[in-house]
C-alpha cells in the first residue's frame, strides 16, 4: 500500500508527462533525445532539471522552418543548442548560460533544434554542416 501511495504522490504524474524519446546520431555518436514536438513541451523544454546524462538531450520539432530562437529562463543546466534544417544539417550551434533570457537564434530557417549539455557538440567535432541522423520527419 505504501508503494502505491508513494507512486501516486511522487512518481505517477512525472511518468505520465514523460516525453517520447528517439535515438539520433551525429556520426558515430548516439544521442537519446526527448521530443518536444508540441507547443507546451517546447515551452517547458529542459526547465527545472538539475542534471542530464552525457549523451541525452532534447529535440525540438517546430511547425515550420523559420529563424527560431531559444532562451534559458528557469533552465538550470548550461546547454548548447544546434539549429538544424529539414535535411538534418546543422546550421549553427550556440552555447547558452543557465537562467538567462538572452535569445539564441538560428542563422537561417531551421525546422529543428537539439539541446545538449554545454560543450557536447564541440567535444565531438560537430559543427555547422554536420548531419544529425534519425530525426523524425527529416527529408
Amino acid at each position: 500500500m505504501r508503494l502505491i501511495l508513494a507512486l501516486a504522490f511522487y512518481g505517477l504524474p512525472a511518468l505520465a508527462q514523460q516525453a517520447p524519446v528517439v535515438q539520433l546520431n551525429a556520426g558515430m555518436h548516439l544521442i537519446r533525445a526527448e521530443l518536444a514536438a508540441d507547443y507546451a513541451t517546447r515551452m517547458t523544454g529542459l526547465m527545472h532539471r538539475a542534471s542530464m546524462p552525457s549523451n541525452a538531450g532534447m529535440l525540438f520539432i517546430f511547425d515550420e522552418a523559420t529563424t527560431h530562437c531559444m532562451w534559458m529562463k528557469n533552465t538550470l543546466l548550461p546547454l548548447s543548442v544546434a539549429f538544424i534544417d529539414e535535411h538534418g544539417g546543422v546550421i549553427n550551434i550556440e552555447d547558452m548560460a543557465p537562467q538567462t533570457e538572452d535569445s539564441h537564434c538560428a542563422r537561417r530557417p531551421a525546422l529543428y533544434a537539439l539541446e545538449m549539455n554545454r560543450g557536447w557538440f564541440a567535444a565531438r567535432g560537430i559543427k555547422p554542416g554536420s548531419r544529425i541522423g534519425g530525426i523524425p520527419g527529416a527529408k
